[in-house]
């Protein structure tokens, strides 16, 4: 695809997405041609993503059975609640 730099503008972040997904996009400035490129190999959308900072206290233990038997009394209790609406 080839477009003039004032309809490049315009649609700079369409024409941008459609490069990083493999089209090839060329601008046109005064008679000159540009090739608009990903650097690198090519990234999905997900890759894009910032994972999310997890604040966990180092000293919590997903074995502890205290744990395990008060996160199962939730889920039973959920499962029931979803249970009596049917």
């Amino acid at each position: 695809m080839e477009v003039p730099i004032t309809q490049f503008r315009r649609e700079i972040f369409s024409l941008v997405n459609q490069a990083l997904d493999g089209a090839e996009v060329w601008v046109t400035h005064k008679g000159r041609r540009l090739k608009i490129v990903p650097e690198g190999k090519p990234v999905g959308r997900l890759s894009l993503i910032t994972p999310l900072d997890v604040m966990v206290d180092p000293n919590f233990d997903v074995d502890d059975p205290a744990f395990k038997a008060k996160t199962l009394d939730e889920i039973v209790k959920e499962w029931e609640s979803d249970w009596e609406k049917l």
